[in-house]
């Protein structure tokens, strides 16, 4: 989590200063909203991709009982008529 917080402080600098660099000078609600979205969308990006790797290594996921019927038995046609 310490790397993705690094990362994501340095993907958020470059951000803001590309914009400022090709745009100049804009609202400051302009580079504020730019870098909330940038580090939520990082952040959170981060943190849902490491509970899928957490649940993959801690056997989770191939504990789950899938009884669901496959997709033919579901979309087949079915015969109503079978005297």
């Amino acid at each position: 989590m310490k790397i993705l917080m690094a990362v994501t402080v340095a993907t958020v600098l470059i951000a803001v200063g590309l914009l400022y660099a090709f745009n100049g000078a804009i609202s400051v609600h302009f580079y504020i909203a730019a870098a909330l979205g940038i580090s939520f969308t990082m952040l959170l990006g981060g943190g849902l991709m490491g509970l899928a790797f957490l649940s993959n290594g801690t056997g989770h996921d191939a504990s789950v009982d899938n009884r669901l019927p496959s997709a033919d038995d579901l979309w087949s046609p079915k015969d109503k008529d079978k005297d």
